[in-house]
């Protein structure tokens, strides 16, 4: 694994963590938008992320890029609740969306 996804990873993780918190949180809980449905879909994106930097798949960028791309999902929908779990959920969703982006990046330097 190159130590460029260790920071991504972590990121990834804790996004996930933060997503199954909030879903829980959310369970029985009416919605106005795509919240708790995002979280849901934002701990496979994560995870399948982590599998392929984990593995140091060549496909490992596009699995970030469509990681970052379900974290803003999530992120704006989480915004817009004032519930404590959905905040931190779309924090740690801005967070893993800006660690994504460097592994992109630095795929797009190679």
């Amino acid at each position: 694994m190159k130590t460029s996804y260790e920071d991504c990873i972590k990121a990834c993780q804790q996004c996930l963590v933060a997503c199954q918190n909030c879903l829980a949180k959310m369970a029985g809980k009416e919605s106005h938008n795509d919240c708790p449905m995002c979280c849901a879909l934002c701990i496979d994106a994560c995870l399948a992320a982590i599998k392929f930097m984990a593995a140091d798949s060549s496909f490992a960028k596009e699995y970030c890029k469509l990681c970052m791309d379900v974290c803003a999902w999530c992120a704006e929908h989480c915004q817009e609740h004032d519930h404590r779990h959905c905040k931190e959920c779309a924090e740690s969703c801005l967070r893993c969306i800006e660690q994504c982006r460097k592994v992109v990046l630095a795929a797009d330097m190679v």
